[in-house]
């Protein structure tokens, strides 16, 4: 009786000790009920993206579960919260990742296969690659999000322009006119360095990806670089300051996420540069808004417009409500749910046959996604957050003229190298 008692004791203590390591704060209530704990950088502050609208809507579908979210501020806020939660075993059942953070979080096993999900073989094939790791696909994709030039069409009504630029040449007339209008041609805040590399990115989007689509997969294997496909890209941002259009050395002291935006809302510029998630801030302003590729091209060129694979769904493998979270993100897979995040973040859809809505403002880019005008950024591959990091440093320098172009490319070749 006493060696029962002992083993019954060890194998409650055992029990006891695998409920603690199972991840999460949810559970079933005594009436049957599932509260399932949601983990986001969207959903709540700036950008409610119609998260609560999409959660309320999932609550009304499948009553015995209850959506416990959780907004988190993006970016480093973000990882130092989850981090250290999901190696406690205590984040949420469903957590938002980006590329970045599924490789990582998939790597070290905190995150669910989600391969045999029903969702999972409608993801469009150019959108797949950045939701998969090890041949297995760890998140649900939630949208394809521009990069592009915004341009307050107000203001270039006074300086004569009638229509949004789509090339290079026609973009540094239209600057020249509204600078001679008395209007700040363009702004382009750089503190962090994100503006700058990423502009140098839409460029290439056009120059280099309509040359050569498969530019990526030759440069991994070491047949193409950087010096000399991307030297036009790198130059275009030069040539904005040498025209007298932009101030890089102003430009490098404004916050690209802070005053960038209430800046431009505020109509001081003609132009200005950043992701669609901004447009519905921006319309609050008031004035008619533009979001369109960014006119790298040569005269006549239409250009690409450049994506990036943005938010993601992913189930914590260490969740003790697994069956409840993965049909959360079914929920979010089925079109006439996304949609309405899709149009808050006026982002296009990443699954085959998806819904992409369409709005006034972003016309010009949704046409050329429809077109098959695009090039989606290789987050997944060259382009991971650290070549994303030193590219926007090299780059910061070369716009202070401490760096020449052939050196910064080949700094950058090196950063998109490293393994």
């Amino acid at each position: 009786m006493k060696r029962s008692g002992r083993l019954l004791a060890v194998a409650a203590m055992a029990m006891s000790l695998a409920a603690c390591g199972a991840g999460g704060s949810s559970g079933a209530s005594s009436d049957g009920k599932v509260t399932l704990h949601v983990e986001a950088w969207k959903g709540g502050g700036a950008e409610p993206a119609n998260v609560a609208e999409i959660n309320k809507a999932f609550e009304k579908a499948h009553p015995n579960i209850k959506v416990d979210f959780e907004y988190i501020t993006a970016n480093d806020t973000y990882t130092q919260k989850l981090q250290p939660e999901l190696l406690g075993g205590k984040a949420g059942d469903v957590i938002m990742v980006d590329t970045d953070k599924m490789k990582k979080w998939g790597a070290s096993g905190y995150l669910a296969d989600l391969s045999g999900e029903s969702w999972a073989s409608r993801i469009a094939p150019d959108a797949k690659p950045f939701a998969t790791a090890d041949g297995k696909t760890l998140a649900m994709p939630m949208e394809l999000i521009g990069i592009g030039l915004y341009a307050n069409t107000d203001l270039l009504k006074k300086a004569g322009i009638s229509e949004v630029p789509a090339d290079w040449p026609t973009f540094l007339n239209d600057l020249a006119k509204v600078k001679k209008a008395g209007i700040d041609p363009i702004a382009l805040p750089d503190k962090s360095g994100w503006t700058g590399e990423s502009v140098f990115q839409a460029a290439g989007s056009t120059l280099v990806y309509q040359k050569n689509k498969q530019w990526d997969s030759d440069f991994l294997g070491g047949k193409a670089s950087f010096d000399p496909d991307w030297k036009t890209s790198l130059e275009q941002l030069k040539t904005l300051e040498d025209k007298g259009y932009v101030s890089w050395k102003k430009e490098l002291g404004v916050d690209e996420w802070a005053q960038g935006p209430q800046d431009f809302s505020a109509g001081k510029s003609a132009f200005w540069y950043q992701g669609a998630w901004q447009v519905s801030n921006v319309a609050k302003a008031g004035f008619p808004v533009s979001f369109a590729p960014w006119p790298g091209g040569a005269a006549g060129t239409k250009p690409n417009g450049m994506l990036f694979s943005g938010t993601m769904w992913a189930v914590n493998s260490q969740s003790q409500q697994g069956d409840a979270a993965r049909e959360y993100v079914k929920f979010w897979s089925q079109s006439e749910n996304l949609a309405k995040y899709l149009a808050a973040e006026h982002a296009e859809s990443p699954f085959t046959g998806g819904t992409t809505p369409e709005s006034p403002e972003t016309t010009a880019f949704t046409t050329a996604f429809k077109d098959g005008r695009y090039r989606i950024m290789p987050s997944n591959t060259w382009y991971s957050g650290a070549a994303e990091t030193a590219t926007g440093s090299k780059i910061q320098a070369y716009l202070l003229g401490k760096a020449s172009a052939a050196q910064t490319l080949k700094d950058i070749q090196t950063a998109a190298s490293a393994k």
